[in-house]
Protein backbone atom coordinates (compact mmCIF):
# COMPACT_ATOMS: atom_id res chain seq x y z
CA UNK A 1 0.00 0.00 0.00
CA UNK A 2 1.21 3.50 -0.90
CA UNK A 3 -0.24 6.59 0.77
CA UNK A 4 -2.37 8.54 -1.67
CA UNK A 5 -0.76 11.73 -2.97
CA UNK A 6 -3.56 14.30 -3.07
CA UNK A 7 -1.49 16.48 -5.41
CA UNK A 8 -1.64 13.63 -7.94
CA UNK A 9 -5.42 13.48 -7.49
CA UNK A 10 -5.67 17.22 -8.16
CA UNK A 11 -3.55 16.82 -11.30
CA UNK A 12 -5.75 13.95 -12.51
CA UNK A 13 -8.92 15.96 -11.96
CA UNK A 14 -7.56 19.10 -13.65
CA UNK A 15 -6.51 17.03 -16.68
CA UNK A 16 -9.75 15.05 -16.98
CA UNK A 17 -12.65 17.11 -15.61
CA UNK A 18 -12.73 19.01 -18.89
CA UNK A 19 -14.05 15.89 -20.62
CA UNK A 20 -17.13 15.97 -18.36
CA UNK A 21 -17.82 19.62 -19.20
CA UNK A 22 -17.21 19.04 -22.92
CA UNK A 23 -19.53 16.02 -23.07
CA UNK A 24 -22.16 17.91 -21.06
CA UNK A 25 -22.04 20.84 -23.48
CA UNK A 26 -22.03 18.58 -26.54
CA UNK A 27 -25.07 16.70 -25.22
CA UNK A 28 -26.93 20.00 -25.01
CA UNK A 29 -25.87 21.28 -28.42
CA UNK A 30 -26.80 18.03 -30.19
CA UNK A 31 -30.35 17.97 -28.83
CA UNK A 32 -33.34 18.09 -31.17
CA UNK A 33 -36.69 19.32 -29.85
CA UNK A 34 -38.73 16.64 -31.61
CA UNK A 35 -36.66 13.86 -30.03
CA UNK A 36 -36.95 15.34 -26.54
CA UNK A 37 -40.72 15.78 -26.92
CA UNK A 38 -41.12 12.12 -27.85
CA UNK A 39 -39.27 10.94 -24.73
CA UNK A 40 -41.26 12.92 -22.15
CA UNK A 41 -44.76 12.57 -20.73
CA UNK A 42 -47.08 15.30 -22.14
CA UNK A 43 -49.87 14.31 -19.73
CA UNK A 44 -47.62 15.18 -16.79
CA UNK A 45 -46.94 18.66 -18.12
CA UNK A 46 -50.65 19.26 -18.68
CA UNK A 47 -51.44 18.04 -15.14
CA UNK A 48 -48.89 20.56 -13.81
CA UNK A 49 -50.77 23.30 -15.66
CA UNK A 50 -47.79 24.46 -17.70
CA UNK A 51 -49.06 27.49 -19.65
CA UNK A 52 -45.94 29.10 -21.11
CA UNK A 53 -43.97 27.53 -23.93
CA UNK A 54 -40.64 28.58 -22.43
CA UNK A 55 -41.53 26.97 -19.07
CA UNK A 56 -42.33 23.69 -20.81
CA UNK A 57 -39.12 23.84 -22.84
CA UNK A 58 -37.05 24.44 -19.71
CA UNK A 59 -38.68 21.49 -17.95
CA UNK A 60 -37.96 19.28 -20.95
CA UNK A 61 -34.34 20.37 -21.12
CA UNK A 62 -33.72 20.11 -17.38
CA UNK A 63 -35.20 16.60 -17.17
CA UNK A 64 -33.07 15.44 -20.10
CA UNK A 65 -29.88 17.10 -18.89
CA UNK A 66 -30.25 15.79 -15.34
CA UNK A 67 -30.18 12.16 -16.49
CA UNK A 68 -27.43 12.84 -19.03
CA UNK A 69 -25.19 14.61 -16.53
CA UNK A 70 -25.57 11.80 -13.99
CA UNK A 71 -24.38 9.27 -16.57
CA UNK A 72 -21.52 11.43 -17.89
CA UNK A 73 -20.25 12.40 -14.45
CA UNK A 74 -20.57 8.78 -13.34
CA UNK A 75 -18.05 7.85 -16.04
CA UNK A 76 -15.69 10.52 -14.73
CA UNK A 77 -16.01 9.31 -11.12
CA UNK A 78 -15.37 5.72 -12.20
CA UNK A 79 -12.14 6.86 -13.86
CA UNK A 80 -11.14 8.81 -10.76
CA UNK A 81 -11.79 5.79 -8.54
CA UNK A 82 -9.65 3.55 -10.75
CA UNK A 83 -6.88 6.17 -10.70
CA UNK A 84 -6.99 6.43 -6.88
CA UNK A 85 -6.90 2.66 -6.47
CA UNK A 86 -4.01 2.35 -8.93
CA UNK A 87 -2.01 4.95 -7.00
CA UNK A 88 -2.49 3.14 -3.68
CA UNK A 89 -2.85 -0.57 -4.47
CA UNK A 90 -1.79 -0.84 -8.10
CA UNK A 91 -5.36 -1.61 -9.10
CA UNK A 92 -6.68 -1.15 -12.59
CA UNK A 93 -9.43 -1.78 -15.07
CA UNK A 94 -10.32 -5.45 -14.81
CA UNK A 95 -9.81 -7.73 -17.80
CA UNK A 96 -12.73 -9.84 -16.57
CA UNK A 97 -15.99 -9.17 -18.40
CA UNK A 98 -18.48 -7.08 -16.42
CA UNK A 99 -15.94 -5.83 -13.87
CA UNK A 100 -14.74 -2.22 -13.68
CA UNK A 101 -11.89 -2.53 -11.17
CA UNK A 102 -9.67 -5.28 -9.84
CA UNK A 103 -7.05 -4.99 -7.11
CA UNK A 104 -5.27 -6.89 -4.35
CA UNK A 105 -5.34 -5.76 -0.74
CA UNK A 106 -4.26 -7.56 2.44
CA UNK A 107 -4.64 -11.11 1.13
CA UNK A 108 -7.86 -10.49 -0.80
CA UNK A 109 -8.45 -9.95 -4.49
CA UNK A 110 -11.29 -7.51 -5.02
CA UNK A 111 -13.43 -7.44 -8.13
CA UNK A 112 -15.66 -4.41 -8.39
CA UNK A 113 -18.62 -3.10 -10.34
CA UNK A 114 -18.65 0.69 -9.91
CA UNK A 115 -21.86 2.71 -9.98
CA UNK A 116 -22.42 6.40 -9.44
CA UNK A 117 -24.91 6.16 -6.55
CA UNK A 118 -26.74 3.50 -4.51
CA UNK A 119 -30.06 3.59 -6.38
CA UNK A 120 -28.64 2.66 -9.74
CA UNK A 121 -30.74 -0.23 -11.03
CA UNK A 122 -33.82 -2.44 -10.91
CA UNK A 123 -33.98 -6.06 -9.77
CA UNK A 124 -33.11 -7.39 -13.22
CA UNK A 125 -29.98 -5.21 -13.43
CA UNK A 126 -28.91 -6.27 -9.94
CA UNK A 127 -29.42 -9.92 -10.93
CA UNK A 128 -27.23 -9.31 -14.00
CA UNK A 129 -24.48 -7.86 -11.78
CA UNK A 130 -24.72 -10.87 -9.46
CA UNK A 131 -24.31 -13.17 -12.45
CA UNK A 132 -21.30 -11.13 -13.62
CA UNK A 133 -19.72 -11.54 -10.17
CA UNK A 134 -20.30 -15.30 -10.27
CA UNK A 135 -18.75 -15.60 -13.73
CA UNK A 136 -15.81 -13.35 -12.76
CA UNK A 137 -15.00 -15.48 -9.71
CA UNK A 138 -15.13 -18.62 -11.84
CA UNK A 139 -12.82 -17.05 -14.44
CA UNK A 140 -10.28 -15.99 -11.84
CA UNK A 141 -10.28 -19.38 -10.12
CA UNK A 142 -9.80 -21.08 -13.48
CA UNK A 143 -6.72 -18.88 -13.99
CA UNK A 144 -5.28 -20.35 -10.76
CA UNK A 145 -5.98 -17.30 -8.59
CA UNK A 146 -5.09 -18.40 -5.04
CA UNK A 147 -6.35 -15.40 -3.08
CA UNK A 148 -9.73 -15.04 -1.47
CA UNK A 149 -11.98 -13.22 -3.96
CA UNK A 150 -14.40 -10.55 -2.75
CA UNK A 151 -17.07 -9.08 -5.01
CA UNK A 152 -17.94 -5.42 -4.42
CA UNK A 153 -20.63 -3.16 -5.78
CA UNK A 154 -18.93 0.19 -5.21
CA UNK A 155 -21.05 3.36 -5.24
CA UNK A 156 -19.26 6.69 -5.46
CA UNK A 157 -21.74 8.53 -3.23
CA UNK A 158 -24.60 7.79 -0.85
CA UNK A 159 -25.18 5.30 1.95
CA UNK A 160 -26.24 1.70 2.42
CA UNK A 161 -26.27 0.61 6.04
CA UNK A 162 -26.72 -3.07 5.13
CA UNK A 163 -23.64 -3.64 2.95
CA UNK A 164 -23.63 -7.45 3.18
CA UNK A 165 -25.75 -8.70 0.28
CA UNK A 166 -24.78 -12.34 0.72
CA UNK A 167 -22.75 -13.05 -2.39
CA UNK A 168 -21.32 -9.52 -2.62
CA UNK A 169 -20.76 -6.34 -0.59
CA UNK A 170 -22.37 -3.03 -1.46
CA UNK A 171 -20.10 -0.22 -0.29
CA UNK A 172 -21.27 3.35 -0.76
CA UNK A 173 -19.71 6.77 -0.23
CA UNK A 174 -17.08 6.81 2.49
CA UNK A 175 -16.91 3.00 2.72
CA UNK A 176 -16.24 2.72 -1.02
CA UNK A 177 -13.50 5.34 -1.16
CA UNK A 178 -11.88 4.00 2.01
CA UNK A 179 -11.64 0.49 0.55
CA UNK A 180 -9.92 1.60 -2.67
CA UNK A 181 -7.69 4.24 -1.05
CA UNK A 182 -6.95 3.02 2.49
CA UNK A 183 -8.03 6.42 3.85
CA UNK A 184 -11.27 7.32 5.63
CA UNK A 185 -10.94 10.95 4.49
CA UNK A 186 -10.54 10.58 0.72
CA UNK A 187 -14.29 10.84 0.10
CA UNK A 188 -14.15 14.46 1.34
CA UNK A 189 -10.62 15.22 0.08
CA UNK A 190 -11.67 14.77 -3.56
CA UNK A 191 -14.50 17.33 -3.45
CA UNK A 192 -12.32 20.46 -3.64
CA UNK A 193 -10.40 19.55 -6.83
CA UNK A 194 -13.68 18.89 -8.65
CA UNK A 195 -14.30 22.64 -8.74
CA UNK A 196 -11.38 23.14 -11.17
CA UNK A 197 -12.52 25.70 -13.79
CA UNK A 198 -16.12 25.00 -12.73
CA UNK A 199 -17.30 28.62 -12.96
CA UNK A 200 -15.68 29.24 -16.33
CA UNK A 201 -17.05 26.02 -17.83
CA UNK A 202 -20.50 26.52 -16.31
CA UNK A 203 -20.73 30.07 -17.69
CA UNK A 204 -20.01 28.64 -21.15
CA UNK A 205 -22.71 26.02 -20.62
CA UNK A 206 -25.29 28.57 -19.44
CA UNK A 207 -24.74 30.68 -22.55
CA UNK A 208 -25.34 27.64 -24.77
CA UNK A 209 -28.36 26.67 -22.62
CA UNK A 210 -29.94 30.10 -23.14
CA UNK A 211 -29.50 29.78 -26.92
CA UNK A 212 -31.16 26.35 -26.94
CA UNK A 213 -34.06 27.53 -24.74
CA UNK A 214 -34.74 30.44 -27.11
CA UNK A 215 -34.39 28.25 -30.20
CA UNK A 216 -36.63 25.47 -28.86
CA UNK A 217 -39.23 27.93 -27.56
CA UNK A 218 -39.52 29.51 -30.98
CA UNK A 219 -39.76 26.09 -32.64
CA UNK A 220 -42.30 24.84 -30.08
CA UNK A 221 -44.54 27.88 -30.48
CA UNK A 222 -44.44 27.54 -34.25
CA UNK A 223 -45.50 23.89 -34.15
CA UNK A 224 -47.59 23.46 -31.00
CA UNK A 225 -49.18 26.83 -30.17
CA UNK A 226 -52.28 28.56 -31.56
CA UNK A 227 -52.47 32.30 -30.92
CA UNK A 228 -49.86 31.87 -28.17
CA UNK A 229 -51.69 29.04 -26.35
CA UNK A 230 -50.30 25.50 -26.20
CA UNK A 231 -52.33 23.10 -28.33
CA UNK A 232 -52.18 20.07 -26.04
CA UNK A 233 -54.10 17.79 -28.40
CA UNK A 234 -51.56 18.39 -31.16
CA UNK A 235 -48.68 17.83 -28.72
CA UNK A 236 -50.13 14.54 -27.43
CA UNK A 237 -50.74 13.37 -30.99
CA UNK A 238 -47.12 14.15 -31.90
CA UNK A 239 -45.91 12.24 -28.83
CA UNK A 240 -48.24 9.25 -28.87
CA UNK A 241 -50.27 8.81 -32.08
CA UNK A 242 -49.83 5.52 -33.96
CA UNK A 243 -48.68 7.46 -37.02
CA UNK A 244 -46.82 10.50 -35.75
CA UNK A 245 -47.99 13.74 -37.43
CA UNK A 246 -45.25 15.66 -39.19
CA UNK A 247 -44.57 19.18 -37.98
CA UNK A 248 -42.82 22.09 -39.64
CA UNK A 249 -39.07 21.93 -39.37
CA UNK A 250 -39.03 18.26 -38.32
CA UNK A 251 -36.31 16.19 -39.94
CA UNK A 252 -37.42 13.33 -42.17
Amino acid sequence: MVKLDLAAVRDYVSQNIGSFHSRRLRSLQELKLDKVLKRKNPYLFKAKNILQAQDLVRLLLDAHLSSQEEAVFGDFLEGLAIFVCHEVYGGGKSAVEGMDLEFYREGTRYIMSIKSGPNWGNSRQVAKMRDDFRKAKKTLRTSKCREHIEAINGCCYGQDNCPDKGDYQKLCGQRFWELISGSSDVYTDIIEPLGHQAKQRNDEFLQAYAVIVNKFTQEFMSNFCDDGAINWKRLVQFNSASATPKVAGQRQ
